[in-house]
């Protein structure tokens, strides 16, 4: 949260099309934030992109691409990450794919968790913690800046909901 994925996303897209190779973009119809179906930074740019769902097969709607981004990645089905997989190494499709590790309970998402046991290559985009150490998690707070340890994994919020956290913050917050 807050180490620039969405811009990472959008910057990779731009170099792919600048060199005149078409890519496509996808996002999580749940994430809702700036709008269903658009890729937004907190700099400010913003790109319409596709949406998925429980329910979207990549293989079989994965045109010829140059590449496929996936941005909040978290949110694929262990299926769906299969897919991506299958179509990277079978296809030779790069699949670049840019989310959450886990939760706000230090949990992992499913997506997660089998994007990092299949990935051929993880990169981590770094975030800072507010004591000012390297921040790996996520506290999800409350209207009132409280913490909240329990509910369902996913509520989709920005920097009202949630903040970023070092190991340390995040076990004595």
């Amino acid at each position: 949260m807050n180490a620039g994925k969405s811009t990472a996303m959008l910057q990779v897209a731009h170099n792919y099309e600048e060199q005149g190779q078409a890519v496509r973009l996808y996002s999580a119809a749940i994430d809702n934030r700036f709008g269903v179906g658009l890729v937004t930074s907190r700099l400010g740019p913003q790109r319409e992109v596709d949406v998925f769902d429980a329910g979207t097969d990549f293989l079989a709607t994965i045109p010829k691409v140059a590449c496929v981004l996936i941005d909040e990645a978290q949110f694929l089905s262990t299926a769906q990450v299969q897919q991506l997989h299958q179509l990277a190494q079978v296809k030779g499709v790069p699949v670049i794919c840019y989310g959450l590790r886990t939760d706000f309970r230090g949990d992992p998402f499913p997506g997660s968790a089998y994007l990092l046991a299949l990935a051929d290559d993880i990169e981590e985009l770094k975030n800072i913690c507010s004591c000012g150490k390297k921040a790996t998690m996520n506290i999800r707070v409350d209207q009132d800046g409280k913490r909240v340890k329990e509910g369902e994994q996913v509520s989709i919020g920005g920097n009202e909901s949630y903040r970023q956290a070092c190991g340390r913050c995040f076990y004595s917050a």
